[in-house]
């Protein structure tokens, strides 16, 4: 670690959690966002500003101004824009430690195999079902962590599948929701709230510390504050 990196970092390397070899821990550690969207902007900055080594940013949508109410990485300017391609650019100037690839379609099938190998963690930002059942799939097959969020009104949810051999997102949703039948509206600060504890959560993987939310759901009310633990097994 050379004198610039040591000063980025001193707030991590100060911590007696993290330290020197902690930080070097993280910019070692390769980790994919699946979704640059709400919950994808505050998971991808902060990973991004905490010196992650190695981030690939899976998305093929592009920015809309119906975007920009929770999506806070984008400006009105990049409005039609890749979404992944306008993060790396935005994200390269956070922080040029951390070398930043996309992949500008969905996560499937045929390609998740490919791309999850080339990574440590995998952190699921999107609202697509058929994508998180991608990633649960080839994330159990790899024996890698899966970082699970979800959004919706003003309620948010946080998981970790597939730690250690823990359970899995089958295990806790083993019936596939209709689409059609989910909320379309969010306040726009909850993507924030809850892409950061994701965030939150990558970081402890790496660092091997705390209580990583294996077997646990989180379920936050941004109306009421509240916040509930629900345990679930394999």
């Amino acid at each position: 670690m050379n004198e610039i990196q040591r000063e980025r970092y001193n707030r991590h390397i100060i911590l007696s959690e993290i330290g020197e070899e902690g930080q070097k821990k993280l910019l070692d550690a390769k980790v994919l966002v699946v979704g640059a969207g709400g919950l994808g902007a505050p998971i991808l900055q902060y990973l991004v500003a905490a010196g992650i080594g190695k981030i690939g940013i899976v998305d093929a949508d592009t920015i809309s101004l119906s975007n920009l109410q929770r999506q806070i990485l984008y400006r009105e300017n990049e409005i039609g824009k890749s979404k992944a391609e306008k993060a790396k650019a935005t994200l390269n100037q956070l922080n040029s430690d951390v070398k930043i690839s996309y992949y500008l379609f969905m996560l499937d099938d045929d390609n998740a195999h490919e791309i999850i190998s080339k990574y440590d963690i995998v952190v699921g930002a999107t609202d697509n079902f058929k994508s998180r059942k991608c990633i649960d799939k080839i994330t159990k097959t790899q024996n890698k962590a899966f970082v699970h969020g979800s959004i919706g009104e003003f309620e948010g949810q946080v998981s970790v599948f597939n730690y250690k051999n823990g359970p899995s997102y089958f295990d806790l949703f083993p019936v596939t929701p209709n689409e059609s039948d989910l909320p379309l509206g969010v306040i726009g600060v909850l993507p924030g709230i809850i892409g950061s504890m994701q965030a939150c959560e990558v970081i402890k993987i790496i660092l091997e510390i705390g209580e990583i939310l294996s077997g646990k759901l989180l379920v936050y009310d941004a109306l009421t504050h509240d916040t509930n633990i629900i345990q679930f097994s394999n």
